[in-house]
């Protein structure tokens, strides 16, 4: 085993924002405390927990002030939300989120048709967003998309990547979450990406957030262990998409990710046991099996 790896890894489950809010049925906010309830008892310590986005846009996030009222906080769990804008960070302060999150891609093509403005434009409306998160005490994430491949462009340099990263860092984002939004990274891609990266932000500042449409997010993701990246982002029963990447399928599934860090002896202070009752209750919820392989084999041995 790698001695480059962390002894311990943060992974940040996104189900309750990321992974619901391509769902076609509409899931009750109920369902969704629920959820992140579930998550928080079975260890988690960061979870993505809404979006305060126009609810013309994202239907599905329209009662993210809801579920921030519902839920029972637990202690010493960071509870987060996407902000795009100035009123989605108002809604999202007014509604006690912990951590705020804005969203760039490394490529152009994918920010014009994804927020209807140019990298550059993109990364100038969050700066307003960025102070005003500084100034009542947020922290606020940062989130760059296409980082190994675009739906409209191929793949994407990893210099476009380090340059939108080390915008974002410089802009006051204390963390960059990279996203294989598509999931076409391989193992080779993501190397060459970490590498243009790792030259721009310190290690304690990078997060992974791959998806596994072709189903290399594992691969990869021990590539960006050896790396020695501290935070993974994940979805617990693989929930989610990218509504502008047709055909890319959900983020990698935390009980995949988890049972690969256990096997690597790595802590993330997360119970298998407890996620997947996590997992089996929003599963039964959307009327389907969890895409998660870890989770479908120990859910079958019950």
């Amino acid at each position: 085993m790698s001695s480059r790896y962390p002894q311990s890894v943060s992974i940040l489950d996104v189900g309750p924002r990321d992974g619901l809010q391509n769902e076609k049925q509409t899931v009750t906010t109920a369902n969704k405390i629920a959820l992140v309830e579930g998550l928080a008892a079975a260890g988690v310590r960061r979870i993505e927990t809404g979006s305060f986005v126009s609810p013309k846009w994202v239907p599905q996030m329209a009662d993210s002030a809801d579920v921030f009222a519902g839920m029972q906080r637990q202690e010493g769990v960071i509870y987060s939300a996407l902000t795009p804008n100035m009123k989605g960070l108002e809604n999202a302060m007014a509604a006690g989120a912990d951590e705020v999150a804005v969203f760039g891609a490394a490529s152009e093509s994918f920010s014009q048709k994804n927020i209807n403005c140019s990298i550059r434009e993109s990364l100038a409306r969050f700066a307003p967003v960025m102070q005003a998160a500084t100034d009542n005490g947020l922290r606020v994430r940062g989130y760059v998309s296409c980082v190994m491949g675009c739906p409209y462009e191929g793949d994407i340099a990893p210099q476009a990547v380090a340059d939108v990263s080390q915008q974002l860092r410089d802009m006051g984002c204390y963390e960059i979450s990279l996203g294989d939004t598509i999931g076409t990274g391989t193992a080779y891609q993501t190397n060459k990406m970490l590498e243009a990266v790792s030259r721009v932000l310190p290690l304690d500042a990078m997060a992974v957030h791959f998806h596994d449409t072709y189903g290399q997010a594992l691969a990869n993701l021990l590539i960006a262990l050896e790396h020695g990246v501290p935070t993974i982002d994940a979805a617990i029963a693989g929930l989610g998409g990218c509504p502008y990447a047709k055909g890319a399928s959900g983020n990698v599934a935390t009980e995949d990710v988890l049972y690969m860090l256990n096997g690597l002896g790595i802590r993330t202070g997360i119970d298998m046991d407890k996620l997947l009752d996590a997992t089996q209750a929003i599963s039964d919820v959307l009327g389907r099996a969890p895409v998660s392989k870890a989770a479908q084999a120990m859910l079958a041995k019950r």
